[in-house]
């Protein structure tokens, strides 16, 4: 599949070997000044390379979003005592099944934008669905009573967002990182759309 970072991690770690080839070549004709620049230029397209590897491989999970869609098709199917079972299909034909309790379906998602510059890299903004869980209408019950939480996300060696929090050097590709929530009742049987778009979530019956 087409993906303008692993791209540009390419050509930077096909530059870096050609520089340390130049590198290697002027140490055996003893250009010393050509060497030093050689060498400098091998470190820079090594450090670009591994740059843009690792930003590839940290966003792994996260979606594109250019405009509303899509993020989830939800069946919810009330059980007793605020307990209900929310079904979830995704639009790459994953599936998961949840035991909540509440009253209400609650999701929630990252959501990442970038600066101009990122998008000349093909970094446009990126969401990913983070929790589901149950929410109690009153706030007496959210506090008191069984609280369940699920993931939603997919487990990652590396996340963008934990390497934009420890290094302040990504800050200038990145615009910002927030998290958006929605939620609905589920005292009845019903299908939903989670939707997500550049402002955040929201849940639509599904038609």
């Amino acid at each position: 599949m087409f993906d303008p970072l692993n791209i540009t991690a390419g050509v930077f770690a096909v530059l870096c070997v050609i520089f340390l080839i130049a590198f290697v070549s002027a140490i055996r004709k003893r250009k010393v000044l050509g060497a030093v620049r050689n060498f400098t230029f091998t470190i820079l397209m090594l450090a670009l390379a591994l740059l843009f590897a690792t930003i590839s491989f940290s966003i792994q999970g996260y979606r594109a979003l250019t405009h509303e869609q899509l993020a989830a098709t939800v069946e919810i199917e009330p059980l007793s005592n605020q307990k209900f079972i929310a079904r979830f299909w995704f639009p790459d034909n994953g599936e998961s099944e949840f035991k909540l309790s509440g009253d209400e379906l609650y999701v929630d998602a990252h959501i990442l934008k970038w600066k101009s510059i990122a998008n000349i890299f093909g970094l446009h903004t990126l969401y990913e669905l983070d929790r589901v869980a149950g929410r109690y209408v009153d706030i007496d019950e959210e506090i008191t009573k069984d609280r369940t939480v699920f993931s939603l996300s997919s487990k990652k060696f590396v996340d963008i967002v934990d390497l934009r929090l420890k290094y302040e050097f990504l800050s200038f590709l990145v615009d910002a990182e927030y998290g958006s929530a929605t939620f609905i009742n589920v005292r009845k049987y019903s299908k939903l759309k989670i939707m997500v778009s550049t402002t955040g979530l929201l849940i639509r019956a599904a038609e």
